[in-house]
């Protein structure tokens, strides 16, 4: 004689960890948002290459004529802060354990303006280098644009709810991991 609930353990599906993985490849998708902003953080890194090759490029042409120094150091400087906002972009724990301020969207798009503007400073509007200020104000505002999205999608808390869903996929992925392991 049966007891009560016996027989619908006999129908039960007995889980194994090949078929626990199987569910679980299927289950978790790449998360859709993470994937955008891993998009949108190449296209900045794209934009702040291209505005260290403009600025390595003027500054090259100002100690070239030896007419404008100033201007030459000064181009220095924007490729070592943009090279830096290139670091800040990858996210590498290291950088951001010394920097947390770069951690914040907010700060991260106002080093990405200061870089724009930086790049779109001192232009040459003699006439001799226009190919140059071109380069210069196409780089100037890719950058610019990048940064202002920075900035309103980090008053907006968008970063928070990056760094909320990253942990939860890193958490994801090492249970994952651990049940490959068993």
């Amino acid at each position: 004689m049966r007891r009560e609930g016996e027989g619908e353990r006999e129908n039960v599906p007995q889980l194994t960890a090949s078929s626990t993985r199987r569910r679980l490849r299927t289950k978790f998708r790449p998360d859709p948002f993470l994937s955008l902003c891993r998009c949108f953080s190449f296209l900045v890194i794209l934009s702040s290459f291209f505005c260290i090759a403009v600025n390595v490029l003027s500054a090259i042409r100002s100690f070239k004529n030896q007419s404008d120094i100033f201007d030459g150091i000064f181009r220095c400087y924007a490729v070592f802060i943009a090279c830096f906002g290139v670091l800040a972009e990858t996210e590498w724990s290291f950088i951001i354990k010394f920097w947390k301020v770069i951690e914040y969207w907010v700060a991260r798009g106002l080093l990405h303006i200061f870089v724009a503007v930086m790049t779109r400073a001192f232009p040459d509007y003699s006439g001799e280098r226009k190919e140059l200020i071109v380069l210069q104000s196409i780089a100037c505002y890719m950058l610019l644009a990048c940064g202002v999205i920075y900035v309103v999608s980090g008053v907006l808390c968008i970063g928070f709810l990056k760094r909320s869903r990253r942990k939860q996929e890193i958490s994801r992925e090492q249970a994952e991991k651990d049940l490959e392991v068993t």
